[in-house]
């Protein structure tokens, strides 16, 4: 893919440093008196393809943009792109109510970060080359404040997931918490219940034992003789179940 060419008349100096496929990264070029810019586009998270916003300042301190005159507006406009994106973004933020959404906020600023931070670099590149040229130093300042804003909010919107994170978690163990020891309850119910289950059903069968005529009393006793196995089985769950209590450190010897 050849590198997009412009109605303008770039000195050898300059031309030297481009290469033919791409006008390449963000950065700032001054040879011969002239100043080229080349900023790359507000990114968006659908695609790695970056598209070029190319600027030269002439000597006499013409700006072009792509070739076309009104340069300083082209590159006016370019920063308030910048700072739509952040006014978006902020409002996005500040309305995240979920996980979901705040993952798709920080998708959309890690791009915008980076691009931001690395156009500053390059306007102060172009502030060093020029001097004190009073519209570099606007154009300069303004994409300090515009990384600066990206880099906060990308800052407060991963504490938040953080937070989100976090209390979900919480949130979960102690349900799994709530859950064990409703399903440690039943286990304990079922451990008494289930000996005199048993026995119930072998002396409700249907069959001669010869202990059809024995005395109210062996009635009771193999009732208590079920129960007393039930309470035993309980302690025998009891004792193999998790202590769900911390042990607390025994204080250094002095």
């Amino acid at each position: 893919m050849k590198r997009s060419q412009y109605k303008w008349n770039l000195p050898t100096e300059i031309s030297a440093r481009l290469g033919s496929e791409s006008w390449g990264a963000q950065r700032a070029i001054f040879e011969a008196g002239h100043l080229l810019l080349v900023l790359h586009t507000p990114p968006k998270t659908d695609g790695n393809e970056r598209e070029h916003e190319v600027f030269l300042r002439l000597p006499q301190g013409k700006w072009l943009h792509k070739g076309i005159d009104h340069g300083d507006h082209a590159l006016n406009k370019y920063m308030e792109d910048y700072r739509l994106l952040y006014s978006e973004l902020e409002k996005r933020f500040e309305k995240a109510n979920s996980i979901d959404a705040l993952f798709a906020v920080i998708d959309s600023l890690i791009p915008l970060a980076r691009s931001s931070n690395n156009m500053k670099l390059a306007l102060q590149t172009a502030r060093e080359s020029l001097g004190n040229d009073a519209f570099i130093i606007d154009m300069r300042d303004r994409s300090v404040d515009i990384a600066r804003g990206f880099e906060l909010l990308l800052a407060d919107a991963r504490l938040a997931l953080e937070f989100r994170l976090a209390r979900s978690a919480e949130a979960q163990a102690r349900a799994a918490e709530v859950g064990n020891r409703a399903q440690h309850k039943l286990n304990i119910l079922a451990a008494i219940a289930f000996p005199l289950m048993s026995v119930s059903a072998v002396f409700g069968m249907n069959l001669h034992s010869g202990l059809e005529n024995l005395p109210v009393l062996a009635f009771w006793l193999v009732f208590l003789g079920g129960l007393g196995l039930g309470l035993l089985v309980k302690s025998w769950v009891s004792s193999s179940a998790p202590s769900t209590q911390e042990k607390k450190p025994k204080p250094p010897k002095r």
